[in-house]
């Protein structure tokens, strides 16, 4: 698991160096990380993916509730988040690369399936197109028993980028499911959990 102090740090250079790439202000609760952790498969060796695994703060929860069983892949576009992610996470393969091209980086790493795609990236910050180009990538790879969950932070739900956002996972999955709000958060955030990929 990370050193708090360390990641803290990092993180906060890589908000100043890329403030149009990091989308929080804060890394996320262990509340927070807990919840989207919560739908990786509790048996077996599941493959799971996280996206934008930033500073290790849901990374904590993924581990948590992973442990050293199945496949973890991170991805991370920042050079130093990712050389962080591979100090305090051993069983994470870290994928310093942008979430756009996640179908080539699980095609050469040979994964054609996942049980789980946890993410953190920004959305609000991604275009439309970019959107679209992630979930699709999320669609074709998950498992049919697959989910796939991120986070929004509640202050932001009414504004059009969020509104959009969740028209466009609506269009990608058949069910799409909010959860409460995670008030032990900074800013307090939802989840949504997305299965059956249409």
């Amino acid at each position: 698991m990370s050193s708090s102090r360390n990641a803290s740090r990092v993180f906060f250079q890589a908000v100043l160096r890329r403030p149009s790439l990091i989308g929080g202000v804060w890394p996320s609760s262990p509340a927070l990380a807990a919840r989207l952790a919560s739908v990786i498969p509790g048996s077996g060796d599941p493959v799971v993916v996280e996206l934008g695994a930033g500073s290790g703060a849901v990374s904590d929860g993924i581990t948590a509730r992973l442990g050293t069983r199945g496949r973890y892949l991170g991805v991370e576009l920042d050079e130093e988040l990712a050389g962080l992610l591979r100090e305090n996470y051993p069983h994470m393969e870290v994928l310093n690369a942008n979430a756009t091209e996640l179908g080539k980086l699980l095609a050469d790493r040979g994964v054609d399936a996942v049980d789980a795609v946890v993410s953190g990236l920004p959305w609000a910050l991604i275009g439309e197109q970019g959107q679209r180009e992630i979930l699709g990538h999320v669609a074709e790879t998950l498992q049919p028993h697959g989910v796939f969950t991120t986070f929004a932070y509640v202050h932001a739900l009414g504004m059009d980028n969020a509104r959009r956002f969740r028209r466009l996972l609506e269009a990608t999955f058949d069910e799409v499911l909010l959860t409460r709000v995670v008030w032990a958060n900074l800013p307090p955030a939802i989840t949504y959990v997305c299965r059956r990929p249409r």
